[in-house]
């Protein structure tokens, strides 16, 4: 059955989703938009250094992830503002990658597939990787969950419940690195940001507890995968893109009953 190439691609895009839509529920609570782009973007860094070493891309993409996750980490504590440091960091990754990539001789790239997904391309190997990122990302977040709730919620109250807000930083960070390395197939390193942030956006409004909002961000992570998928085959339109289109109308939707039904319910009780 893996033989067919739907299958494998379906397989890919809900082992990605399963894994970015509980991780982006934190994104969405922290404000981390930025950081997961800066993250991102500096994957493409990593697809370079693996081709010029004849490594693995997820091998290279993880590890340049995660030097960028620890740098912005590092320099958010030294008087640098934020927004303008992600801004700087995330550009200059994906400009020098970008440059590092054209420096390649004598290597076959399609750079395309690196920036947009090319999830029809996934292998059994690439399933493997996939989902085994997957297992190890959920794994994490189940270990770490209370206490990376109470250390979003307040670092002060972390503090003194004994648990060290910089560590559960750390563990997000490690995280959302693997992510970006088994996202890179799929949806590519300029939309993995997307499917951090929409599905966890669409299903805030819909979930009364962060453990019901993270459950409800994974269905709709998995229904912009297949549907996405299906749109694509049937439009002949990038997959990678579709899938992102998919989910940002399921934002939307979810966004405009939520708003209508809370203004009539408003209406009622008045």
């Amino acid at each position: 059955m893996l033989d067919d190439f739907l299958i494998r691609a379906a397989l890919a895009g809900l082992g990605v989703a399963v894994a970015a839509a509980p991780l982006g529920s934190f994104v969405v609570w922290r404000r981390m938009a930025y950081f997961g782009d800066a993250t991102a973007h500096a994957a493409i860094l990593g697809v370079a250094m693996a081709l010029s070493f004849s490594m693995s891309i997820f091998a290279g993409a993880l590890v340049m992830s995660l030097i960028m996750a620890v740098t912005v980490s590092t320099l958010a504590g030294r008087g640098f503002a934020m927004d303008t440091l992600l801004g700087v960091l995330a550009h200059s990754a994906l400009a020098f990658g970008l440059v590092a990539v054209s420096f390649l001789s004598g290597v076959r790239i399609d750079l395309m597939a690196y920036l947009f997904g090319d999830i029809l391309a996934v292998s059994k190997g690439d399933l493997v990787v996939i989902w085994g990122g997957a297992a190890l990302v959920l794994g994490l977040l189940a270990w770490r969950w209370q206490a990376l709730l109470t250390a979003t919620l307040s670092p002060d109250l972390a503090h003194a419940a004994g648990i060290d807000p910089r560590r559960e930083q750390l563990v997000l960070t490690l995280a959302l690195a693997v992510v970006v390395a088994v996202a890179i197939k799929v949806v590519g390193v300029l939309l993995i940001a997307a499917m951090l942030i929409i599905p966890a956006a669409a299903a805030r409004p819909l979930a009364a507890t962060p453990e019901r909002m993270a459950g409800i961000a994974a269905v709709i992570a998995s229904v912009a995968a297949l549907g996405g998928l299906r749109a694509s085959f049937a439009f002949d339109t990038p997959t990678g893109p579709s899938i992102v289109c998919t989910a940002a109308v399921i934002f939307a939707a979810s966004t405009t009953v939520c708003g209508l039904w809370r203004k009539r319910r408003g209406v009622s009780v008045g």
